[in-house]
């Protein structure tokens, strides 16, 4: 079995359900932002603060692989939060995964993640929250956003439609708000004073998806 493929197995067996091992399992070998991720953030001994982390997913693959920096998950679902703790149990050096909102975000200085976070949130509050992470952000720290972004392509379209069946699901506590454009995500960025980037991470997915890399210089 190859590297990645036991890295993947060792995260999901630890998860208290079947169907939940199958979610993760096929999240991911499938999703590139994991793997993409490990890549940017390899080698930083800076911590993250992942905000709606889930089940803290990327903070286990980033272990398997080798950072060993702070890592600190916060998701408004206790649900997945209770997953989470189990399917992180034992992994050192700890992962630390909390219920918190985004609206309260707890005292933490480094790397910030917002992987798939935004576009349930109403604009207003996707703009205070891009500011609220950027003040999380440490000098040479990064903020690595993975969104949807809205325009008229055949992918945000189908993407839109995954959104539906995921609300259908009642996996998501709350269907999809508001896709931002990214200019909307550049400009509070900017205004923070980070240098942004942006490019599409779509992998073997027909999504929409973009990572955006906003970097304190």
């Amino acid at each position: 079995m190859p590297p990645a493929d036991l890295a993947i197995a060792r995260i999901v067996r630890r998860l208290p359900s079947r169907g939940l091992r199958g979610y993760a399992s096929g999240k991911l070998r499938i999703d590139p932002v994991y793997a993409e991720a490990t890549r940017i953030l390899a080698g930083s001994p800076l911590g993250l603060l992942d905000i709606g982390c889930g089940m803290g997913l990327l903070g286990a693959y980033l272990r398997e692989h080798g950072w060993r920096g702070d890592y600190l998950g916060i998701d408004n679902d206790p649900r997945k939060i209770a997953a989470g703790r189990a399917a992180v149990a034992g992994v050192l050096p700890p992962l630390r995964l909390e219920a918190g909102d985004d609206r309260a975000l707890p005292a933490f200085s480094g790397h910030v993640a917002l992987l798939d976070v935004l576009h349930y949130l109403p604009a207003p509050r996707q703009r205070a929250l891009l500011a609220a992470a950027a003040a999380h952000v440490a000098p040479d720290g990064l903020l690595l956003i993975r969104n949807v972004l809205r325009d008229r392509s055949w992918r945000y379209h189908a993407t839109v439609f995954e959104e539906h069946l995921l609300r259908l699901s009642r996996w998501m506590r709350t269907g999809a708000t508001y896709f931002p454009s990214l200019d909307e995500i550049r400009g509070p960025l900017q205004d923070a004073g980070l240098r942004v980037e942006c490019r599409p991470l779509w992998g073997r997915t027909p999504f929409n998806s973009h990572i955006v890399t906003a970097r304190r210089a």
